[in-house]
């Protein structure tokens, strides 16, 4: 069984606002962050 990695709301707040606020796209945010593109484009 694979285990899913839980992530902080302040974690999520820092994703969402390198989107919305700085201009970065999923991809460039969620290498920025270190996560897999899909977990950001959701």
């Amino acid at each position: 069984m694979v285990l899913r990695k839980k992530y902080s709301k302040e974690f999520k707040l820092d994703a969402v606002g390198l989107v919305l606020d700085q201009g970065y796209g999923c991809t460039e945010a969620a290498k920025s962050l270190g996560v897999h593109q899909a977990l950001l484009s959701r």
